[in-house]
């Protein structure tokens, strides 16, 4: 949650957001900060002489930033505007935040509404602290801009989350912790004050008395209870315009300017954007993982750095120890060089470090405030942001890049000492490669900064010591069984980077390698621990499907050319553990029926899924559904598909079932029980029908309690 805290502080002011404002470039800021921020333009730039002029295209017009700003090059903040007789140059302050305030132009006028919202000068601009971007207010100054109900709701919770003890308002001297607040007093009051100031008696025995936090909560939650629309404020929000992407209520859709736009209900479009932004988080999430997974590779850069350059060091000073006097002087310069590059590569990896900390600490804090953004139940004020923040999650994931989590320096110290020339040769010696001396290879090093592990894959990839003086011939790659068994060899060869397919998911294997010539074979390395993913994430595999197979959307969606049903499989296969994903249905015309299920790699991929004896499926039309398995049909149940379904596929090999399920509801009874071998996702379909599949999903949640109590 501290991450976080960067999201939740004004530009200007640098404190929490108070009554904050949606701006039209999707920015937020405090009413207040903005109304000290406004600056009064030229008559000839109003909206009214721009309207009049034919040039006014919206109720908020952006200025060209080259006409209205002046930037100073000695700091980030804006200067102040001039050059025009009704907007005379003025002092300016600046915030904690850089952004420079400006005082308004003219004392507003008294009136009835609050500070900030009361009416501005006329002709006022204001420039968006983060983007700076310009416009000019209409009429309705400060008031045509919408609340932040979502942010209010996420300060409020990360405060109560924070906050230290509340003190009491009636205490003379060194208020004491508050216990109890008044919510029709608004005030907060200790035992002895509540007592004194405020008896359980009269008038006062009606009013409530709720915990200090909670009553500063409601106090804040108290206005933002009415979502309310900005051009009709007697009006509540009760549709999405999809043009405009903005909440509007009726008298909008009446005579307003989305009269003739494209409208969709409130409820519906909330739940979409919600998805949209969860969707985009999962990216989001799976760079952040890596980034942790990457700095645990850089620190352990750090200490193989260390330890190599410890070894490094003592080698090099029994050689040169062992030469004659004239030998020392060259020593020192030799260790100079060795300890200049030890610092190198030291310094490039903390600063990679540091780098890497900031991004992932940015990264994480807007995961957050988005998760806390997502809880929000007010479609209306979660549709106002929706779309900036879905922007900002693409936008950060993009950053992520390729090259950004590899390292920019490598552990190895690629410097070895040669100590056979002559006396007369020292003042030419340096680094060269050592000759052999030993006739059995050295122990591998495993390179942790290039091993990894995808899906059900794994990665290993190893050298020879930087002085290992005998080559080797070839290397002998071992993994245990994933439940802490025997080791078994994997790979035999010269290489040394080897790729594993077709472990178990969401399993822990131990990894190790060892050397050899013809003498013999070195010892074992470190043994490495690798950790397979807990869910799978793959696509449709195009070089096992039907030729007939159309596909789309990098492999994840599929259709038919041909009226006959054709087979296609994921890539991935499954042995071990509990699996689930789903297929949603694009396309589904003239009441085709198409299969779901699983298959050995070897199926008939020019019949229907279920047709022979490696194919256990689900075949559903628009009314009812079957399992099929061999030819053999059973259990129709009630209940069809249609454009927009989701079908649910749940493989427990733990359990050996097959589930299947639409629309989230189980789908008749276990499908097949006493399911064994190497399965992989299948789907059978024809021209008539398109599929796309989602992967990397968590088993149900009711499956999961099911589960546990059996």
């Amino acid at each position: 949650m501290e991450e976080m805290e960067e999201e939740l502080k004004c530009p200007v002011c640098g404190s929490f957001y108070r009554e904050p404002i949606i701006l039209p470039c999707s920015h937020n800021i405090c009413q207040a900060c903005a109304r000290n921020i406004l600056v009064q333009t030229p008559e000839s730039e109003s909206p009214q002489s721009r309207r009049a002029s034919g040039s006014g295209v919206s109720d908020y017009d952006y200025l060209d930033l080259d006409k209205m700003s002046l930037y100073s090059e000695a700091d980030s903040g804006y200067g102040s505007y001039g050059g025009f007789a009704s907007a005379p140059t003025t002092p300016c302050q600046k915030s904690p935040n850089g952004v420079r305030v400006f005082p308004p132009a003219m004392p507003p006028p008294a009136t009835h509404l609050s500070p900030a919202l009361a009416s501005v000068p006329r002709n006022s601009c204001i420039t968006c602290p983060q983007c700076h971007r310009s416009l000019i207010l209409d009429d309705r100054g400060l008031r045509g801009f919408p609340k932040n109900r979502v942010l209010e709701g996420v300060i409020d919770r990360y405060q109560q989350s924070k906050a230290a003890a509340l003190k009491c308002q009636l205490c003379e001297k060194a208020p004491k912790e508050a216990t109890v607040m008044c919510e029709q007093c608004d005030v907060f009051y200790c035992d002895p004050c509540r007592l004194r100031c405020h008896p359980p008696r009269g008038p006062l025995a009606k009013h409530r008395l709720v915990p200090p936090a909670q009553g500063r909560v409601s106090r804040r939650l108290s206005p933002r209870k009415v979502s309310t629309c900005t051009d009709h404020e007697l009006e509540n929000h009760s549709m999405y315009c999809v043009q405009c992407k903005m909440p509007v209520c009726y008298q909008c859709l009446e005579e307003g300017k989305h009269s003739s736009h494209e409208v969709k209900a409130l409820g519906a479009m909330w739940k979409l954007h919600k998805s949209q932004l969860s969707q985009a988080l999962n990216g989001l999430s799976d760079r952040a993982k890596e980034a942790k997974e990457f700095l645990v590779q850089l620190r352990n850069m750090v200490q193989q750095i260390q330890e190599n350059s410890v070894e490094f060091e003592a080698c090099l000073v029994a050689q040169c120890d062992a030469l004659i006097d004239a030998l020392n002087r060259r020593k020192a310069q030799l260790l100079a060089r060795v300890n200049k590059e030890h610092e190198h590569k030291l310094k490039v990896v903390r600063d990679q470090i540091s780098h890497c900390t900031v991004k992932l600490r940015q990264t994480t804090g807007l995961m957050e405030y988005c998760l806390e953004v997502i809880k929000e139940n007010d479609p209306s004020g979660f549709l106002q942001i929706s779309d900036a923040l879905i922007r900002r999650v693409h936008l950060t994931e993009d950053q992520w890049g390729k090259g950004t989590l590899t390292p920019r320096m490598t552990t190895d110290f690629d410097l070895s000492l040669d100590n056979s020339p002559l006396l007369q040769s020292i003042h030419q010696l340096d680094f060269v490669q050592m000759k052999a001396s030993s006739p059995v290879p050295a122990t591998p090093i495993l390179q942790l900064e290039e091993c990894c592990t995808h899906n059900n894959s794994a990665t290993l990839s190893w050298k020879q010591p930087p002085l290992s003086t005998v080559p080797a011939e070839g290397y002998i790659l071992e993994l245990d069984d994933g439940n802490g068994g025997q080791f078994r060899e994997v790979y035999v060869g010269k290489e040394t980077m080897c790729t594993v397919d077709g472990l178990h998911f969401n399993s822990t294997y131990n990894a190790r390698i060892k050397a050899f010539n013809k003498t013999g074979v070195s010892q074992y390395s470190k043994t490495l621990v690798l950790q397979t993913s807990e869910v799978a994430w793959f696509a449709f595999d195009p070089g096992s499907a039907h030729s007939d197979i159309i596909f789309s959307n990098d492999n994840l969606t599929v259709t038919c050319s041909s009226y006959d049903d054709r087979v296609v499989l994921g890539k991935t296969g499954f042995s071990k553990g509990v699996h689930y994903w789903e297929l949603t249905v694009d396309r589904y015309d003239n009441h085709p029926d198409p299969a779901f299920g699983v298959a050995r790699i070897d199926v008939m991929k020019d019949v229907m899924l279920g047709k022979d004896d490696k194919a256990w499926a689900m075949y559903v039309d628009n009314n009812r559904s079957w399992f099929m398995h061999n030819n053999s049909h059973t259990n129709r149940t009630e209940g069809g598909i249609t454009k927009g379904a989701t079908i649910g596929v749940l493989l427990d090999l733990n359990r050996k079932t097959l589930t299947f399920f639409i629309n989230d509801e189980q789908q008749g009874p276990v499908a097949f029980e006493n399911v064994e071998g190497l399965f992989f996702p299948a789907v059978s379909l024809n021209r008539n029908v398109q599929v796309t599949l989602h992967t990397g999903l968590p088993v149900p949640d009711f499956y999961s309690s099911r589960a546990s109590i059996a």
